[in-house]
């Protein structure tokens, strides 16, 4: 969700305007953690979305502080011992993971992959 909300160029990006502009009304906020901020410059980068680290830690920024909804950093002290059930695969481990700490925190896990059991599919 990060990446599309991020840029304007991604597959979904309007999707996931769409989705952020109806929740900000009623949203008591969203939530990053490391994982996902790392990913969000990782995946930025590495997709020729942003043209070097520095420049998507700044975008990523820049997303936080515009966002309609306010975005809060979640630490994370949870362990491999905490995966759900459906983690069965190394590709599904950080799916399992976040979707764990947002279930910790009260929280639901957001997503545009509809193959991740209890998380908020956006559509």
């Amino acid at each position: 969700m990060l990446v599309a909300l991020g840029h304007t160029l991604h597959v979904h990006h309007v999707r996931a305007g769409r989705w952020l502009k109806g929740i900000a009304p009623k949203a008591e906020g969203l939530a990053t953690c490391v994982i996902t901020e790392l990913g969000f410059v990782r995946v930025s980068v590495q997709a020729g979305l942003q043209p070097d680290v520095a420049t998507a830690v700044k975008a990523l920024a820049s997303l936080k502080a515009s966002s309609p909804v306010g975005i809060e950093l979640w630490p994370d002290a949870l362990g491999v011992d905490r995966l759900p059930r459906f983690v069965r695969k190394p590709y599904e481990l950080t799916d399992g993971h976040l979707l764990e700490l947002a279930q910790a925190n009260g929280a639901r896990f957001v997503t545009l992959d509809g193959d991740i059991p209890e998380a908020l599919l956006v559509s």
